[in-house]
């Protein structure tokens, strides 16, 4: 039995691998809890400067494990207990993914699926290739939707479309969910060369800076102006004070490119 997930941390980039491509990487209960753990070991890793959340052979994230869906139904676990535990389970993964506190991208190729959809937008960014797919068809299982989709999907589309979206099951080409806003980018030439370059320029970035602004943003889509505006200014005093503030004005008054440190 292989680890369900694999975590990388190469030159400020921690990759997290869903890696059950047997089951087209589909996130049962075990898998989800080793998404948590490795999460967390990237969070408390020196160095990470931001998450990368990918699927192994062609395939992002196929939604919840049917097997374990099939099992429950069969009766080998009491039904009520083990939709809760898978959905528990699958929840924790997917705020644990939302609430990361450095920039986090999500890298799509092949289908992301109901769950898997949702963990791919629950990053801040999701880059996809041309074999893309994104679909939030819960209803073709004959299920509502679960695991964030009614928090996530109206704040990437809005209200009207995200309805759309789950009453019909669409399954979007990286076409549409790029015009949709789903996908932030669609690499169809070398997805992961392009996709490397783009996540080498977040790496590479004023990581107190950024991780500052992530929250700042994520508080100001709840907030007013006013408190917005107050946020602003008491973060902006504890950013000016880091090493990466102070190469970014050397370096725009030199007149070369910044060489950020992530401190």
């Amino acid at each position: 039995m292989t680890d369900p997930v694999r975590l990388d941390i190469e030159d400020g980039v921690a990759t997290l691998t869903l890696n059950r491509p047997d089951n087209r990487n589909a996130l049962s209960a075990d898998m989800s809890a080793a998404i948590v753990e490795a999460v967390d070991e990237a969070e408390a890793a020196d160095g990470v400067r931001c998450l990368v959340v990918t699927g192994t052979e062609g395939t992002f994230c196929a939604g919840g494990d049917v097997q374990s869906m099939t099992e429950m139904l069969n009766g080998s676990v009491p039904l009520h207990e083990g939709v809760e535990k898978v959905q528990l389970e699958t929840s924790r993964a997917i705020q644990r993914v939302a609430e990361f506190h450095l920039p986090t991208i999500a890298k799509v190729d092949g289908v992301a699926y109901g769950a898997g959809a949702n963990l791919a937008i629950a990053t801040d960014i999701t880059l996809a290739s041309a074999d893309a797919r994104i679909s939030f068809g819960f209803r073709q299982v004959g299920l509502a939707v679960d695991t964030g989709t009614s928090y996530l999907l109206p704040r990437q589309v809005g209200v009207s479309t995200a309805k759309e979206l789950v009453l019909t099951g669409e399954l979007l080409d990286p076409e549409r969910a790029d015009d949709l806003g789903l996908f932030n980018h669609v690499f169809e030439d070398d997805f992961e060369a392009e996709a490397d370059a783009f996540i080498e320029q977040i790496a590479t970035g004023p990581t107190i800076a950024l991780r500052t602004s992530k929250q700042l943003i994520e508080q100001g889509f709840e907030t007013s102006l006013k408190d917005a505006l107050t946020n602003e200014a008491a973060a902006q005093a504890s950013v000016f004070a880091t090493r990466d503030h102070e190469e970014g004005a050397t370096a725009f008054l030199e007149g070369r490119e910044p060489e950020f440190e992530g401190r």
